[in-house]
């Protein structure tokens, strides 16, 4: 009998492979932005390669004066950003090999994102977005659906639990906060992901960077993007320890 797997991470704006291959990794995914919100993190940016080199892409947000304001209270700043994201996509990929056949569909969600006013709304478009270019079919939760307790293991404990968790999986930097005794009281197997290991795949600009966003992999790969994915393969036992 195959395990319930949950998986509880806060949102990225369009997220590197691994953050992808959590969610497939997982049945229940959920989307942990009753959270604070953190500056200089992956909320609101990432990488991509351009010609000359790596560029971020950051999404302009409200922090002034906003200390302890949750990701899901987190309103965009500027709406011009948008425009400004999908420019530098066209101009750094436009001769991938399959950017063409992605261009339409991410032009129409730049186009629905620039009318968003919160940061949440803008990377969950593009998280269930992609995950349906990808194929995933694991199941999207909001964290605002849970009654969530005191404490950052108890909290991640209560979601498991209501999801009705036999495993949960964990990103490698909460090794320095979870308490997995209480999960292993509640008989809920702790495994923790495993980013080594990544094949590469030929990227328009040298030198080779994993620490990008999937659009890369997708527009150099295309429906061959699964063989650069851990969680696509026949064995489990890569993708996490």
């Amino acid at each position: 009998m195959s395990k319930n797997t949950v998986v509880i991470v806060q949102s990225n704006y369009i997220p590197w492979k691994g953050y992808f291959d959590l969610i497939n990794s997982s049945d229940q995914f959920v989307i942990y932005d009753e959270v604070q919100y953190t500056k200089r993190d992956w909320r609101n940016r990432n990488k991509i390669k351009s010609e000359s080199g790596v560029m971020w892409l950051t999404v302009p947000v409200e922090v002034k004066g906003k200390y302890f304001q949750k990701i899901s209270e987190t309103k965009i700043a500027d709406h011009s950003w948008a425009k400004s994201h999908w420019s530098s996509i066209t101009h750094s990929y436009a001769r991938a090999p399959y950017f063409h056949m992605y261009q339409k569909t991410l032009a129409e969600w730049y186009e629905a994102a620039e009318k968003m006013d919160y940061l949440s709304e803008v990377n969950c478009l593009f998280l269930t977005g992609i995950c349906g270019l990808l194929g995933i079919e694991t199941t999207l939760h909001q964290s605002s659906s849970f009654v969530l307790s005191e404490g950052k293991s108890e909290r991640l404990l209560n979601i498991c639990k209501e999801l009705g968790a036999d495993r949960y999986i964990s990103g490698p930097a909460a090794k320095n906060y979870l308490d997995e005794t209480i999960f292993q009281h509640a008989q809920i197997e702790v495994a923790w992901s495993d980013y080594s290991s990544y094949p590469e795949y030929e990227q328009l600009y040298p030198p080779f960077e994993h620490y990008v966003s999937i659009l890369d992999l997708l527009f150099a790969t295309g429906p061959n993007c699964h063989s650069f994915l851990k969680s696509f393969a026949p064995s489990e036992s890569t993708l996490y320890e």
